[in-house]
């Protein structure tokens, strides 16, 4: 059985739509001719369409600050967009049922924005519930398209299956209670022959009120899913084809690295490589699923598969990832000197405020991270003045350069930092594994050390990445 998650920009409109519905039915023929194989399925997940979340955010925001009017005028546009998408539903009851559905998702919204701009006030969990919206419409729309276009499908409300904390904005998904939720409510479509399709990115605690896995979250949704039901492959749709080795955004004609380790596409996720979210690949790892990210828009494109090994290369790196608007924090105090407990109570600061720390370097009165949420600084700045001195650099950028190189060639390091030529270089950083190298540069010269990397480790490129 495979599970197959399906972006934003895969769902944002008729057409993308059309292309899912293509899609599915060829892994849904693919699955039925393999001997032996599992004929149940696919699980289908779904985000957002494109840009709706950033709206519904943005309607939230509205109503925090009171503004009605804004926030009314923007529900009106996301209804409008929702029920021309619509259209996209071939059979006449199945569209009138959804239309009816989005009408009252959309009323129910509307008076809630209404109450909380009275209020000026949005708690994180009315954040949540507003936010979910995106997901629990475009899944329901993704359903009633595949059952009007001859494959049946049913829809699964992701709010009674995901099961997770009460830590919203970013809630942790539990996953006995999930695996049990997911078994009632997934198996008996998946046993009656009809396709499961879901929202990602949102769930609800065992209380049922909404939550949401943090942006990006839908990928860890499929994830989640894919682990508590033992699926034989989790596939990624998105709109590029494949992991590539540099961001295509910065560095021209970057290529699709067709194969990667758990670990190395861990890596490249976290720092930066924004084609996959870095929490998905933790369940597929615990269960030793196989991950394959491709292009919806290009569904003959080979793709990134991603297993726990990979077959050796010729390269010694395999690709390069950044992250810009990071902030380089550094805490300075000669109490650290032959010292214990300053690093506890340094990174207490940055747990009480719920901050994450990307890198960390130290020296003997030193340490520097970096972080690249800056909502909280002032108040961890503070904090930790209390006890040193501390600096902050704003405008920097991460380069995390990832291979098996750099395990088996202990000059290889070297010449990744000669590489990036004068480029001045804030901080280095080396994982224990030996498979990474990260360093931390201004921002501004983010566009030409990653040029000159990628001309020196991955030049000719052989297959220019194919963008959507």
């Amino acid at each position: 059985m495979v599970v197959m998650k399906f972006g934003g920009t895969s769902v944002a409109d008729q057409s993308a739509i059309e292309r899912l519905i293509a899609i599915v039915r060829a892994q849904r023929q693919a699955d039925a001719q393999q001997e032996g194989g599992d004929a149940r399925g696919p699980i289908v997940v779904v985000s957002a369409m494109s840009k709706v979340t950033d709206r519904l955010l943005g309607i939230a925001a509205n109503a925090g600050a009171g503004d009605i009017e804004g926030a009314q005028n923007n529900l009106r546009e996301l209804r409008h967009r929702h029920i021309a998408v619509s259209t996209v539903i071939t059979d006449a009851v199945q569209r009138e049922q959804l239309i009816a559905f989005l009408d009252h998702e959309f009323n129910e919204l509307e008076r809630v924005v209404q109450a909380l701009a009275v209020l000026r006030e949005v708690s994180p969990r009315w954040f949540d519930a507003i936010a979910a919206m995106g997901e629990i419409l475009s899944s329901r729309m993704v359903a009633a398209a595949l059952t009007s276009h001859g494959l049946r499908a049913a829809w699964i409300d992701a709010r009674r299956t995901v099961i997770t904390d009460g830590e919203h904005t970013c809630a942790v998904p539990q996953l006995p209670e999930t695996t049990s939720s997911l078994m009632i409510n997934v198996d008996p479509p998946l046993a009656a022959g009809r396709i499961p399709v879901m929202g990602g990115f949102v769930g609800a605690t065992s209380d049922g009120v909404t939550t949401t896995l943090g942006r990006g979250g839908s990928d860890y949704s499929a994830a989640i899913i894919g682990a508590c039901l033992g699926a034989g492959e989790i596939q990624i749709w998105t709109d590029v084809d494949g992991m590539l080795t540099a961001d295509p955004r910065i560095v021209s004609n970057p290529y699709v690295v067709p194969h990667l380790s758990f670990a190395e596409a861990s890596e490249l996720a976290y720092f930066g490589a924004k084609v996959l979210h870095p929490a998905t690949i933790q369940p597929a790892v615990a269960r030793n699923i196989p991950v394959r990210i491709l292009n919806s828009h290009r569904p003959q494109a080979r793709g990134t598969l991603i297993t726990a090994a990979r077959p050796t290369s010729e390269r010694p790196l395999t690709a390069i990832a950044s992250k810009k608007d990071v902030s380089v924090i550094s805490i300075s105090s000669t109490r650290m000197l032959m010292a214990h407990g300053f690093l506890r109570r340094l990174f207490e600061v940055f747990e009480k405020w719920k901050t994450s720390v990307d890198v960390v370097t130290t020296s003997e009165v030193t340490v520097s991270v970096t972080v690249d949420d800056r909502r909280r600084l002032p108040a961890i700045v503070e904090a930790l003045s209390q006890f040193a001195d501390v600096e902050a650099e704003h405008e920097m950028a991460i380069v995390c350069v990832v291979g098996e190189g750099l395990q088996t060639d202990p000059q290889l390091i070297g010449q990744v930092l000669q590489g990036i030529g004068e480029v001045p270089i804030r901080l280095v950083s080396q994982a224990a594994s030996r498979s990474n190298v990260t360093f931390v540069i201004r921002e501004s010269d983010l566009p030409s050390a990653l040029a000159r990397l990628h001309q020196r480790f991955f030049a000719p490129v052989s297959a220019p990445a194919g963008l959507a």
